[in-house]
């Protein structure tokens, strides 16, 4: 034997021996290659093995595990050590450390066989731990759910109980990693092997989806837990009404609330809020009033409200304009001893700010400063706001001050409606200043910035200066949206250039841009303006084949055209054609009846029965008298119906 080799193993501990011995017999048999295991297994017996590996795993001395075992092949020693029965949790230390540290890589046997031994000695927090390394790696990961299904229910052998548990984690663990397509393939293809999920798991399935507008896979989830008898909680009808309520599909909402019983769940204050919320927001007609009946059902099933159920409603009233009985629930919560926080208040200023009452939501700025609410950067953008619609630019200004003092950071929203108010006064100048500020603290300039800047420079007459923008608009890569299109074409109709702005109209659904009500509307009131009145009819059948069939506005701007060209009969038609579609009326079709067709001596029929007082007797302009003002009450008692529905 060469002296180097004895030297070796002389000079060792005993710990060293294996490597040794394995090198010193691929040595005398003529480098004759032999098996790192086998090697092992015929130098020590099963004890000192297990002794050794444990004693190196567990105190956690990789450099000399590396020296003595680093010649292994960790997908090879893997199965050896299941064999000698070495403990789980340091076989499943050195599993994580061999992948961690050497970049080992064990295929979906190896996984397997782990996830059974440990699920069989109940270590269950070890394998979510094992099936999270399994998940996370890439060439497990390169396989497909239902190759890992099938190999977890051959490994899983005759225990199924153990099988549908690895699995049941499997799923949960997809979610949290966020690849929900391989999830729901697990959650479907479990189902057909008869396996049964938990609630737990299904639940991570219905959020992931609930975060999207997959509501038509939220539902076959859902079915399928029913299918397969995994009963929903709470937590599920919250998760699947949330969703519901999220794509506005409020009356599928509601028929949950009403099936939780049937399923042993009773309604939570969150549930309620969820629906709640739908209404306020989604809601067109009457939104309060059904707010205002879930929250009567609410108390009677004895469920308190809570801060953001009032918070819900408050919001809701501020949207419907009616911020004199939100501030009677600010009342209401406080003689309840409940404490509004910045959402309270922030709804409240907002609201109040669109009413116009500037004043009360600076008083209730400074209230909410007494009770120790600091204001946040929606407070202020809301007072800048309010400012701003009253021309009021000097206190908007001190407003940003207070956010630079309040060691608040002025956001895209606060800049864009000070140069918006700046702008709608003629205040040009300003509103650069405002701009090049934006653009001194490096901050990514949006479509809302320059259509602010455009919008002032239209109005100020400013051509060239808004024509800059629109090219700066194109070098920066900022595409023109419907809000560029439809100032740029109130601009020309206002110019009297309204076959300009057809023009404009063309090149928006060149851009892959749909024109809105407002584009129609506007171009419609340009040629009506004009004295084209058959321009403006155009326009309406045009905007009617692009599927949007006129409103209000429309009708309204129609109706004036007719009366300003004296066509009071083809008006009282097209009153009558809008009330047979079902459109409610408002202020300006009063006006319009009153002072363009009554004042004119037309007595309009709103059953389409006009009759001209120039060519009737007496008697029938007497008749003609109450018509019109049977039409004038019927005008007036539908819009007081209008505002009554709104709130």
């Amino acid at each position: 034997m060469p002296l180097f080799v004895v030297i070796a193993i002389a000079s060792c501990g005993r710990g060293f021996y294996p490597v040794f011995y394995a090198f010193y017999c691929s040595y005398s048999s003529g480098n004759a290659e032999v098996s790192p295991i086998s090697s092992i297994h015929s130098s020590l017996d099963d004890d000192e093995f297990k002794a050794r590996f444990s004693e190196l795993v567990s105190k956690q001395h990789w450099s000399t595990f590396k020296r003595e075992f680093g010649e292994i092949e960790p997908k090879k020693l893997l199965p050896s050590l299941f064999e000698k029965r070495i403990d789980l949790g340091i076989v499943f230390r050195y599993f994580k450390w061999v992948q961690r540290e050497q970049g080992a890589v064990f295929d979906l046997g190896s996984y397997c066989t782990m996830f059974r031994r440990l699920a069989e000695c109940r270590e269950y927090g070890k394998v979510r731990a094992a099936i999270h390394l399994m998940v996370s790696g890439e060439p497990v990961n390169s396989d497909s759910s239902a190759a890992i299904l099938h190999k977890i229910i051959v490994s899983g052998g005759e225990r199924r109980d153990l099988t549908g548990l690895v699995i049941d984690m499997l799923v949960y663990e997809y979610v949290k990693s966020s690849k929900l397509s391989m999830a729901l393939d697990a959650f479907r293809r479990s189902g057909y092997y008869g396996f049964r999920l938990s609630v737990l798991s299904c639940n991570s399935i219905l959020n992931a989806l609930a975060k999207t507008t997959a509501t038509q896979t939220i539902e076959i989830v859902f079915k399928g837990m029913m299918s397969r008898r995994i009963n929903p909680n709470q937590i599920t009808f919250n998760i699947v009404i949330h969703a519901f309520v999220k794509v506005g599909k409020l009356q599928k909402a509601m028929d949950l609330v009403k099936d939780m019983e049937s399923w042993g769940c009773s309604p939570s204050v969150v549930t309620y809020n969820v629906i709640m919320n739908g209404c306020c927001k989604m809601c067109k007609v009457g939104r309060m009033l059904k707010a205002e009946a879930i929250l009567k059902e609410m108390i009677s099933k004895k469920i308190l409200p809570t801060v953001v159920t009032y918070n819900i409603l408050i919001e809701g009233y501020c949207k419907d304009e009616n911020c004199f009985l939100a501030l009677r629930l600010l009342v209401e919560m406080k003689k309840k001893k409940m404490l509004p926080n910045v959402v309270t208040y922030n709804s409240l200023i907002n609201g109040l700010c669109n009413e116009g009452d500037i004043t009360a939501a600076a008083n209730l700025l400074e209230e909410m400063k007494d009770q120790g609410i600091e204001p946040n950067i929606v407070t202020y953008n809301s007072l800048i706001n309010g400012y701003c619609k009253k021309g009021m630019v000097l206190e908007a200004r001190k407003c940003m001050n207070c956010i630079m003092e309040s060691c608040l950071v002025p956001n895209l929203v606060t800049y864009n409606t000070l140069i918006d108010g700046y702008g709608k006064l003629g205040k040009m100048e300003d509103a650069c200043a405002m701009y090049n500020l934006m653009l001194e603290r490096g901050m990514s300039l949006d479509i809302s910035t320059y259509n602010s800047l455009l919008t002032g420079f239209c109005k100020a007459n400013r051509t060239q200066d808004a024509s800059k923008l629109l090219d700066k608009m194109v070098e920066k890569g900022i595409k023109a949206d419907i809000v560029t299109y439809n100032i740029l074409i109130k601009t020309l109709c206002e110019r009297n250039q309204s076959g300009k702005g057809v023009t404009l109209l063309d090149e928006m659904f060149y851009a892959g841009l749909k024109p809105s009500y407002v584009t129609y509307n506007t171009l419609i009131e340009g040629f009506c303006k004009e004295g084209n009145l058959k321009g403006a009819l155009i326009l309406r059948a045009r905007m009617e084949k692009e599927g949007k069939h006129a409103n209000v506005v429309t009708y309204n701007l129609l109706l004036k055209g007719h009366c300003k060209k004296g066509n009071l009969e083809d008006a009282n038609r097209l009153l009558n054609d809008m009330l047979e579609k079902g459109l409610v009326p408002n202020g300006v079709t009063y006006d319009v009846i009153k002072d363009d067709m009554m004042e004119k001596g037309f007595m309009p029929d709103i059953d389409g029965h006009p009759r001209s007082s120039a060519t009737k007797t007496s008697k029938r302009k007497k008749r003609r008298r109450n018509q019109g003002e049977e039409a004038i009450r019927y005008i007036s008692s539908t819009i007081g119906y209008g505002r009554q529905q709104a709130t």
